[in-house]
């Protein structure tokens, strides 16, 4: 009989000590996701951008899972972490643009999660659903005049961003003389940055991350390059454009 109470009672023992293992464990993985989020969460420095279109308003060319997915987790994500690495220091009260100036005296997280929000931004607002087309006006006779014609721009963008190896983007910029150039940028650093090999102001940007494609291209970058023209917001450009040689 002693022996009957002795297993009995180490089998509560067992189950005591497993469930407590289980809240302990609980407790850690809610802590530590409450922690990473908590100044995003509070929405004290920047926070996600609505969409001005909805998810799948870019189909066929964009998806509307990897838009879903590419927004509110990926992009969300940047935010979150920028937020939490700025919180309670001077970058908290600069601009992107003055971060970015300096970007070589920031943290590895602050480039990468930064650019990572920047970056985004802009690519949400040069799309639309009545993307596509030529640009016109002063911004297609820079055009003109920079690469000799529309359909050599768009060789020379799909280039760099095919060739960009690994993650980065492809971007078309204004530099300092008022010039339009193609450029690449690996990771999520951009033009803005004192790290960039080419620099200046970004008017258009494409994302060249397998998350911006891979749901329904794999591994084909070259037919996303070449279906992310259907949805390019001119008017939106063309407005960048402006502001950039003013």
């Amino acid at each position: 009989m002693k022996k009957f109470y002795s297993i009995i009672f180490a089998m509560a023992a067992l189950g005591l000590l497993f469930s407590s293992c289980q809240d302990a464990t609980q407790t850690d993985t809610d802590d530590t996701n409450s922690n990473a989020q908590t100044v995003a969460d509070a929405g004290e420095i920047y926070s996600l951008p609505d969409l001005p279109y909805e998810y799948d308003a870019l189909e066929p060319h964009i998806d509307e899972r990897t838009m879903r997915i590419h927004h509110s987790r990926h992009h969300q994500g940047y935010i979150n972490n920028f937020n939490n690495e700025i919180a309670g220091t001077p970058l908290e009260n600069m601009s992107m643009e003055e971060i970015f100036s300096n970007m070589s005296e920031h943290s590895t997280s602050a480039r990468n999660n930064g650019g990572g929000h920047y970056n985004h931004k802009l690519f949400w607002s040069i799309l639309s659903p009545n993307g596509g087309g030529e640009p016109t006006g002063e911004l297609a006779a820079s055009i003109d005049e920079s690469f000799g014609t529309f359909q050599n721009f768009k060789t020379e963008l799909e280039n760099a961003g095919a060739t960009q190896f690994g993650s980065g983007w492809a971007w078309l910029i204004v530099n300092n003389a008022g010039d339009l150039l193609v450029t690449q940028t690996p990771n999520q650093d951009n033009p803005l940055m004192d790290v960039a090999k080419v620099q200046g102001t970004p008017i258009l940007g494409v994302d060249v991350w397998e998350h911006a494609y891979y749901l329904h291209y794999q591994n084909r970058r070259g037919a996303y390059l070449e279906a992310f023209w259907n949805v390019v917001d001119w008017d939106a450009v063309s407005a960048r454009y402006m502001a950039a040689t003013q």
